[in-house]
């Protein structure tokens, strides 16, 4: 489902669930190896994609090469590349596209990318690069035919200011020729209600998936939400409270409160989920199995 407008009522018959998976490009063998048990273990699933993401300015470039031809090569899932401005030249950028082209590689995941100083430094453009989103999905889209993804925030973009220079940047890059939008992650449906709100009235109406984070270490989860501006309920602190050295009550939670969420956007009409593996399959693998999904004989039951 794309926006309010056409989400399905509760009476209406419900729809499959599908979802798609990210992934980060491993730094070492070892986390290599845990990657690779990860999709090997969610790709009975039968995700729409899954997606391999991008270093800070560009640093695990030629990783997140190397895993998306090996997930191409090795599995029958359909890898989504991540592609950032950050740190690359027009020229370099265009190859990389060719090259994921010819690859067999017809997804890609456009984004303007964290500065190079990190989150919360000033963003400085690359002086021959592509500067912002939108740009870099109108250079896609001049090389070939790709699938575009394109980032939406329900929280809105800690640099963009105000609703109407978020929603206006958002449009710029589906102008530009985006084909879907996967949201950072939030844990409030409101939000997400009020997003979709937003983007019907500036006429957006390409899909728009909701991001989803199993929440495997709370403590870590708070840090990076503070950064990158998702609000973290006072409920949801409840939930993980005195567990920091319980591990497996706090995965217990982190699948409940996961599940919890999903459900309640499938019954506000949602049918299509992101999930932020963090590359470890159990959490994502439960809730999925919850949803229905990878169980052929359950999914027309699904939320009967």
């Amino acid at each position: 489902m794309t926006t309010c407008s056409n989400r399905r009522s509760h009476q209406a018959a419900p729809s499959p669930i599908t979802a798609s998976f990210e992934f980060f490009p491993p730094k070492s063998d070892k986390m290599a190896e845990t990657l690779w048990q990860t999709v090997q273990r969610l790709a009975p699933l039968s995700p729409s994609f899954v997606s391999v993401t991008y270093g800070a300015g560009g640093s695990t470039r030629e990783r997140t090469h190397r895993t998306v031809e090996r997930i191409l090569k090795e599995t029958d899932l359909a890898p989504a590349a991540h592609l950032t401005c950050v740190g690359a030249a027009r020229s370099e950028i265009d190859t990389i596209v060719k090259d994921y082209w010819d690859l067999g590689v017809r997804h890609l995941v456009a984004l303007r990318g964290d500065p190079l100083d990190g989150i919360g430094s000033r963003y400085v453009p690359h002086p021959e690069g592509y500067a912002y989103a939108t740009d870099l999905v109108e250079g896609v889209k001049k090389i070939a035919n790709f699938d575009i993804s394109v980032s939406g925030y329900p929280e809105r973009h800690p640099e963009s200011g105000n609703w109407q220079k978020e929603i206006d940047n958002l449009k710029r890059k589906v102008d530009a020729g985006a084909d879907r939008i996967i949201t950072q992650y939030f844990f409030d449906n409101d939000l997400f209600d009020d997003y979709l709100d937003r983007i019907a009235a500036a006429g957006i109406n390409i899909p728009v998936i909701p991001g989803i984070l199993p929440i495997h270490n709370f403590e870590q989860t708070m840090v990076f939400s503070a950064k990158c501006g998702t609000s973290i309920p006072q409920w949801l602190a409840r939930r993980f409270a005195g567990l920091t050295n319980d591990p497996e009550t706090r995965k217990l939670v982190g699948v409940s409160v996961a599940c919890e969420q999903v459900m309640d956007l499938v019954d506000r009409g949602i049918n299509d989920f992101h999930f932020y593996t963090m590359n470890r399959a159990d959490l994502t693998f439960a809730i999925c199995h919850m949803l229905g999904m990878g169980q052929p004989e359950t999914k027309e039951t699904l939320a009967a």
